[in-house]
């Protein structure tokens, strides 16, 4: 649970109250609240995530939703865009989400990360000049790291070139994570990442 420090992220949704309920993910989701949701790449280093408020490593996704394997239509990595144009998209998600749900929706978020956070997934290895598929778990850092590339990548799926905005389809993502919807993007990857899992055993 949150330590209450008396103030709301973004002025607006109180997150002390907030339980995260998978005890692998407790590790790997900061809820801290803070005045200004931007750390300026302060914890740019190994396992620095786990010390950014995970409602900021959500707008951080949001500027660049990344590739899919090996199709690089969307850039990455340096074409990041205005953190202050990705808070405003998110500030807007959680207004439809409150909106739409009347709950918290930094509470919606961490419930979505837990539907959607896999726990198994398969790499790649080479024995006797043959390359097979391995099962493996997933760290809790990971898991939290491919639940929000999901988020985003879903949301820019169903906005970009369509009627939806960002902000329209990143709210309904994350209900429908939140409620374990099959029709989520991320529940698809989720399901998908883990029954590759189980072939691979």
């Amino acid at each position: 649970m949150a330590q209450d420090y008396g103030f709301k992220i973004f002025d607006l949704y109180d997150i002390s109250g907030i339980e995260i309920k998978d005890p692998g993910l407790k590790s790997a989701i900061n809820l801290q609240p803070r005045l200004v949701i931007h750390s300026h790449g302060r914890n740019v280093q190994k396992f620095g995530a786990v010390k950014i408020n995970i409602v900021e490593r959500l707008m951080n996704r949001i500027g660049v939703s990344g590739h899919r394997g090996k199709k690089h239509k969307l850039i990455k990595g340096t074409a990041t865009g205005k953190n202050s144009k990705n808070m405003m998209i998110l500030l807007e998600a959680f207004k439809l989400i409150e909106k739409r749900t009347q709950k918290n929706p930094v509470e919606v978020l961490v419930k979505a990360i837990e539907n959607s956070a896999p726990r198994d997934e398969i790499t790649v290895i080479e024995y006797g000049g043959a390359r097979y598929p391995q099962a493996i778990d997933v760290s809790p850092i990971r898991r939290v790291n491919l639940a929000l590339r999901w988020f985003t990548q879903g949301a820019s799926d169903k906005s970009f070139n369509k009627k939806k905005t960002i902000a329209e389809a990143l709210a309904e993502e994350l209900i429908l994570a939140s409620e374990n919807n099959s029709e989520s993007f991320a529940l698809k990857k989720k399901n998908e990442s883990e029954k590759q899992a189980d072939s691979a055993r």
